[in-house]
């Protein structure tokens, strides 16, 4: 059985129950709710500071143990190309802050419901006939209102329909016209692998090659999943694998524009061809210095292990207009 109430309580619990009915809030209320809110905004504001400092954390990995890729020409050009396109950092920041905001206040907003509901199930309990039954007129007349608001947004909808149909049967000719300039566009906009393709035809056509040495081919071009972390997991050329020593010859015609022994190629060549420049890297011992003019299948160099290397294998690669091509599209290897 229920405790026996005072009047002081029962006084008090009929205010609450006129301010909640009334939608009246008292000060304390409106204070806890602005305090919950508070802590809410902050608790999201360290969530995205805490992603942040893991996202850098990551970035900062992920470069030192990719530092090859990272400072090789084709990563410039993908930040080139990332860049140039019209991209709102802050635009995105703001909508990844709302969400996160959104989230906590959406649980707010149910919790606050979920009472709301409990105090209006104790409140129905003690309402009486009359009240039930006005409150059934009201949700009749609400419910007819929105029933004739829907068939009305209905019909305005068929409307429009028809009117862009007619609109649509106008214009056709300009509209029909201007779809077809755009296929064009988007044909024409080819992709990576298909413009790498077309490249190699086009080198094949007017330049002839021999394979630089036989081997195995022990990484081809493109992305790979390398067993060490100095390895980068996007291959410029094809590793061609031999015993050290193996004569190297010149795949063509051409002049050495490099002859050098510094960075992660080791010892290694540019030699350039029109606008096509070959690359021999990893060399033991370099026969040619920069400036010499070679021949197709003259020896220059020996292979090696030298640079950022796991074993005694050529890397050669084919450059043109500064995108890497895969040498198995142009010859037999």
């Amino acid at each position: 059985m229920e405790r026996a109430m005072s009047v002081e309580e029962r006084i008090r619990r009929a205010e609450d129950i006129y301010n909640r009915r009334n939608g009246v809030y008292t000060r304390t209320q409106t204070i806890n709710s602005k305090t919950k809110n508070t802590n809410k905004k902050r608790t999201a504001k360290r969530l995205l500071m805490q992603i942040f400092v893991c996202l850098s954390i990551y970035v900062i990995f992920y470069a030192v143990t990719n530092r090859e890729y990272i400072f090789s020409e084709e990563f410039r050009n993908s930040v080139n190309t990332f860049f140039t396109e019209k991209i709102n950092t802050y635009e995105m920041y703001s909508k990844v802050k709302n969400l996160v905001l959104s989230f906590f206040e959406d649980e707010e907003d149910s919790a606050e419901v979920r009472d709301d509901e409990k105090s209006n199930t104790a409140d129905e309990q003690s309402q009486t006939e009359q009240s039930q039954g006005e409150n059934k007129a009201d949700t009749n007349q609400q419910e007819n209102s929105q029933e004739n608001h829907e068939e009305k947004q209905g019909k305005t909808q068929e409307n429009e329909q028809v009117k862009n149909t007619k609109d649509e049967n106008i214009g056709g000719a300009e509209e029909s016209a201007e779809a077809v300039n755009e296929d064009k566009k988007k044909n024409e906009k080819l992709t990576e692998q298909e413009q790498m393709e077309k490249e190699a035809k086009e080198i094949k056509k007017k330049i002839s090659f021999i394979a630089p040495v036989k081997g195995r081919i022990s990484s081809t071009f493109g992305w790979r999943t390398p067993t060490t972390a100095s390895v980068p997991k996007y291959h410029t050329g094809v590793d061609i694998a031999t015993v050290e020593g193996t004569k190297i010859k010149s795949a063509t015609d051409g002049k050495v524009i490099m002859a050098s022994s510094t960075g992660d190629y080791g010892n290694h060549y540019q030699i350039q061809i029109q606008d096509v420049i070959l690359v021999y890297a990893h060399c033991k011992k370099l026969y040619l210095k920069e400036g010499d003019i070679v021949k197709k299948g003259q020896e220059i160099a020996e292979v090696g292990s030298t640079g950022n290397s796991t074993g005694p294998h050529l890397h050669f690669e084919i450059r043109k207009a500064g995108m890497k091509i895969d040498p198995q599209l142009v010859l037999d290897l």
